[in-house]
């Protein structure tokens, strides 16, 4: 049976808040997490028009240059009313110098152009696709979602990209407002790992 407790592991990431939030939920199963940009690996270009070929894209590059297992998010925001823009092109939206805030403003516009201004035609979902790759070549996919709203104007000093303007079900606050033990309990991340660890612990 796979497992990856106590294994040193490669996230496949150059997102410093990215490696915090998967370092937190892997730290109780002893695994020792350490960034691709910490390893000064190269960034792959991602070509997929999916989360899960994207995430198996950066998977793939991270265990290839590191010879560890590798664990690769692939992650954005989808808007219903966007016909679920941004979508994979999440951090494109934040430009070459991932301005979260031009990026934010992007949507809003887009959500005003369509007169959408009530909270039901403002539905939107945070999703998640994990990749885990072993050198032998092994591979497993899991999904998470969070599903919510999006706030105007942004609100909150926490978390990262989109996060303070998307306010999930059930809170009135955003996800930049939550602390980030509250928001790794509910989070689209917290949802596939959750699938992760049933699997792999």
């Amino acid at each position: 049976m796979r497992t990856l407790r106590d294994a040193k592991i490669v996230i496949a990431t150059h997102n410093k808040g990215k490696l915090e939030e998967f370092a937190a939920l892997l730290k109780p199963y002893g695994v020792e997490a350490v960034s691709a940009g910490a390893l000064g690996l190269p960034e792959p270009v991602e070509t997929e028009n999916t989360f899960a070929g994207n995430a198996r894209i950066k998977a793939l590059s991270a265990m290839t240059a590191s010879g560890l297992i590798a664990v690769s998010d692939d992650s954005g925001l989808c808007v219903e009313a966007l016909g679920g823009e941004p979508g994979v092109y999440t951090a494109d939206w934040a430009g070459p110098d991932r301005d979260w805030n031009r990026a934010m403003r992007l949507v809003e516009e887009k959500l005003q152009a369509k007169g959408a201004t009530t909270p039901d035609k403002r539905r939107a979902y945070f999703s998640c696709t994990l990749c885990v790759i072993w050198p032998d070549g092994e591979e497993r996919i899991y999904e998470g979602r969070a599903q919510g709203t999006l706030a105007w104007p942004p609100r909150g000093q926490l978390g990262h990209g989109y996060d303070p303007m998307f306010v999930p079900d059930g809170e009135t606050r955003t996800f930049a407002e939550l602390s980030p033990e509250e928001k790794n309990r509910i989070s689209h991340r917290a949802k596939a790992l959750e699938k992760l660890v049933r699997d792999l612990f």
